[in-house]
């Protein structure tokens, strides 16, 4: 099977709803990581004291039939067409470990 892998950033206030609509996409689930950031805005200060902003790392790894519908779905839910709400990219994915019971109940008819 051909897998692929989407890393999205998004306002942890996000999060929730596109971790969400990816499932309701298709996908199995998504792996979350806190994280901070900075983008073409400045951070804020404070007092002299910069003020990174926070962001999650949400990874969906899915089979590649999966990538396009997750991907709309995320796109939507994350409102990436306003500035600053988060980002969305596809990687390829070489090979897998660990997902044995998955790929079986994908080979025998589950998505």
């Amino acid at each position: 099977m051909d897998f692929k892998v989407i890393l999205t950033s998004v306002k942890p206030d996000y999060t929730d709803r596109v971790v969400d609509a990816g499932k309701a996409a298709g996908a199995t689930g998504a792996t979350i990581i806190p994280a901070r950031g900075t983008g073409i805005r400045e951070a804020k200060s404070f007092f002299g004291l910069t003020l990174e902003s926070q962001t999650d790392i949400v990874m969906f790894l899915l089979g590649s039939h999966l990538v396009n519908p997750v991907l709309a779905a995320i796109q939507t839910a994350g409102e990436f067409h306003k500035p600053g709400t988060g980002i969305a990219f596809v990687l390829p994915v070489d090979q897998v470990v660990g997902l044995e019971s998955q790929l079986n109940a994908m080979r025998s008819g589950g998505s």
